[in-house]
């Protein structure tokens, strides 16, 4: 009886450890698919993609500055996780391809080019990487798109000049500045420049203004080319020249001494000293160019599904303490038809 009792006990205990090591394995299974759910879920709470976005600038100024500083925003407004290559040429074209073919090579998923040349350096150096471009004139007359409404297969941006300002501008001159000499200073080498150009003079025609140009190849010689202008122009017009704006402080002074009014061709350059312009907002311009991004990041739209865009608004601005120091003589039209800008100094 001893026997069968001891017997009975043993398969018992051999059936409890057997359902105790089920358990144990089951629970370990459990245990595992838990953790592989937690991995993927973990995977995707953190990402959501991660991007690289390659800037290519072609030198620093408030304009070009506040255009980079829109594109993040609107990145940052769309919550997507990306890492920014910041690169500035220093006013040197051929750097802008050097630039464009080491974000090639480091296969960045998206190229924000912020000026002409950036863009054509970035275009010339892929095909396949979407380039979205903006601080860009005439993005047709640069070759970057064929038209407006063709972008590339793989660029598409929003342009810096609106198609009315250079003749509002002008039109301004015209106006309270009347058979004014207008002074012009640009790089000839700059696409956005000549073509600027070209449409001023188209502007003075059957007017009672007249030009005297003067061209630089790099900042260094924009100071003395605006001397060269003293007494021989009236007005000095910088249009939105990489170049000459790079070291608009040398043109300002030389204005301010010599009572030369000096019109410019956006706001930044109103509060850095100049006297007024009709113009748009870099940092707006920029911002559409990262909604655009955004759209192309996601898989939303591709490049050549976004037309190329004008900037959305123009308006006159003026700097009344720059009309006091270029001895301007007050209109008060301007009170009602201007918004004001105060110099900001650094």
């Amino acid at each position: 009886m001893k026997k069968w009792l001891l017997f009975i006990f043993i398969i018992a205990s051999m059936m409890v450890l057997a359902s105790c090591g089920s358990s144990e394995s089951d629970e370990t299974d459990s245990g595992s698919e838990d953790l592989n759910g937690q991995d993927e879920q973990g995977e995707g709470e953190q990402g959501e993609e991660k991007y690289t976005i390659g800037a290519t600038q072609i030198v620093e100024h408030p304009s070009l500055d506040a255009a980079y500083e829109g594109f993040k925003a609107a990145i940052a407004d769309a919550g997507l996780d990306v890492e920014y290559d910041f690169q500035n040429a220093q006013n040197d074209q051929n750097n802008t391809s050097i630039i464009a073919n080491n974000f090639v090579a480091d296969n960045v998923d998206l190229i924000f080019a912020n000026s002409t040349p950036s863009a054509l350096g970035a275009l010339q150096a892929t095909e396949d990487i979407p380039i979205i471009f903006t601080s860009v004139t005439d993005a047709v007359d640069a070759g970057l798109v064929e038209a407006m409404d063709q972008p590339g297969d793989n660029i598409t941006g929003v342009l810096d000049l609106h198609p009315d300002a250079i003749k509002n501008t002008v039109k301004f001159i015209d106006t309270y500045f009347e058979g004014a000499n207008v002074g012009l200073i640009y790089n000839a080498g700059e696409a956005n420049s000549v073509t600027q150009i070209e449409a001023v003079n188209a502007a003075v025609e059957g007017t009672s203004l007249s030009t005297v140009e003067r061209t630089v190849a790099t900042s260094a010689e924009v100071q003395q080319a605006t001397t060269t202008l003293v007494g021989e122009a009236d007005v000095i017009y910088v249009i939105t020249d990489n170049t000459v704006v790079s070291a608009l402080d040398t043109v300002i002074g030389v204005a301010n001494e010599q009572d030369v009014p000096l019109i410019v061709g956006e706001p930044n350059s109103v509060k850095a000293g100049g006297f007024a312009t009709y113009g748009i907002d870099y940092n707006t311009i920029g911002y559409r160019s990262g909604e655009m991004a955004v759209e192309v990041l996601t898989g939303k739209k591709t490049t050549a599904d976004i037309p190329v865009e004008y900037p959305p608004n123009m308006q006159l601005f003026i700097n009344k303490e720059a009309a006091k120091e270029q001895g301007v003589e007050w209109n008060d039209e301007w009170d009602e038809k201007a918004q004001f800008l105060e110099t900001e100094t650094e």
